[in-house]
């Protein structure tokens, strides 16, 4: 299927691994002009080396060094973008941080940590990009959401800002929908990659993540990063004209919820 993305304009951040970093090669390869961000720079040159072979070539990937929970950062990527490809058209939303444990042991600073470390970054990213796909009369905004905002499970703070992050796409998806600009939510299950949160378990204790799989995952493994960015790709195309302010579960059939 032709997704219909040739030299659409994509801003992927947090986008130097694991389900960034396979988002934005998904879209590099169905044709889009893509930039790449992260806070270390030795990660992502080499990420940006990856894509560019997706992309068909470094002249169609643009990687920018920034800490989007800076605001001033984050407006400095978006300007970079504009000033390289001469606009916007997708914006996918993939930063999240929360630490934090039980309520008593979860101080004000970790919850305000988790705001800013993951719905802030979704929320000032997407009022930047807005304008721009106004100007163009259409646009789609791809927000990395968790199953785990969707039911309980992990970090109370991380349940609570992934809620919000799904509740802030539906939001958007109304307001937006009059200017042509579709907004969705992604729900990934358990994704396994060098580096992430589940290799790192999976490196200190082998055999409880082994019982994990057996237990909760119904596929026996972990979901790959791939498998989600496919999703977003399809989501942030024009083939999913129609798909606006829902929630799409990458999951394996791991989530209990309907």
């Amino acid at each position: 299927m032709d997704l219909q993305l040739r030299n659409k304009i994509a801003i992927v951040t947090g986008s130097s691994r694991g389900l960034g970093l396979a988002s934005v090669r998904a879209l590099a390869a169905e044709g889009c002009l893509v930039t790449l961000c992260a806070r270390t720079a030795v990660r992502l040159r080499q990420a940006a080396g990856e894509v560019s072979q997706a992309a068909g070539g470094d002249d169609r990937v643009l990687a920018v060094q920034a800490d989007v929970t800076d605001a001033q950062a984050l407006s400095r990527l978006i300007d970079e973008t504009v000033a390289r490809f001469g606009g916007i058209d997708i914006l996918v939303n993939n930063v999240a941080l929360a630490g934090g444990a039980s309520l008593l042991d979860t101080s004000d600073a970790d919850w305000q940590d988790a705001i800013d470390q993951t719905l802030m970054p979704t929320i000032r990213a997407s009022r930047l990009a807005v304008p721009h796909m106004q100007r163009r009369g259409s646009g789609a905004i791809v927000i990395i959401a968790s199953i785990f905002g969707r039911e309980a499970g992990g970090r109370m703070t991380y349940n609570a800002v992934k809620a919000a992050q799904i509740s802030l796409g539906k939001s958007l998806a109304q307001q937006l929908a009059p200017s042509g600009i579709r907004v969705n939510t992604v729900c990934p299950g358990s994704i396994l990659f060098e580096g992430g949160s589940w290799w790192k378990r999976q490196q200190q204790n082998p055999a409880a993540i082994a019982e994990f799989v057996r237990h909760e995952l119904p596929f026996g493994r972990f979901g790959r990063p791939e498998e989600v960015g496919d999703v977003v790709a399809f989501l942030a195309s024009p083939r999913a004209s129609w798909i606006s302010g829902t929630s799409v579960v990458v999951d394996g059939c791991q989530s209990r919820s309907f």
